[in-house]
């Protein structure tokens, strides 16, 4: 096995822990090769809210957790209805709703109470005119 780990882990460096056992690679340095959800993901002021979003665009976090969780889409079916998205970007967005589930939840609890609410108001009027 130790052949075959260097090929996978080229650009890991490996070392020795006597606790963990014989060669075990220190990710350390191929971590900050890999992009972190957080690098997808923003919340700022002024746009959606200020819920959390994919990076550089308006799609919420809770747009993509209702279509997965809810819609039962793949990430390959939510790409189709946002093609400007790669799928790097689903899954970061998919992994904050994980990791932040209650939230998440709870905003779209808040969403589905708001069309609700102006459904009950507004579309009694709609259908009189």
């Amino acid at each position: 096995m130790r052949s075959l780990l260097p090929a996978v882990f080229s650009h890991v460096s490996w070392s020795t822990a006597p606790e963990e056992g014989p060669c075990y690679p220190s990710f350390v340095e191929a971590a900050k090769k890999i992009p972190l959800p957080s690098a997808y993901i923003e919340a700022t002021d002024g746009a959606c809210g200020g819920k959390p979003r994919i990076a550089g665009t308006r799609i919420k976090v809770s747009e993509v957790a209702r279509r997965h969780a809810y819609q039962e889409q793949s990430p390959d079916e939510i790409i189709e209805a946002f093609p400007h998205l790669s799928l790097a970007q689903v899954h970061a967005a998919l992994a904050y709703y994980y990791d932040h589930h209650d939230d998440i939840e709870a905003e779209l609890r808040a969403d589905d109470e708001f069309v609700t609410e102006m459904a009950r108001r507004y579309a009694p009027n709609l259908l009189q005119k």
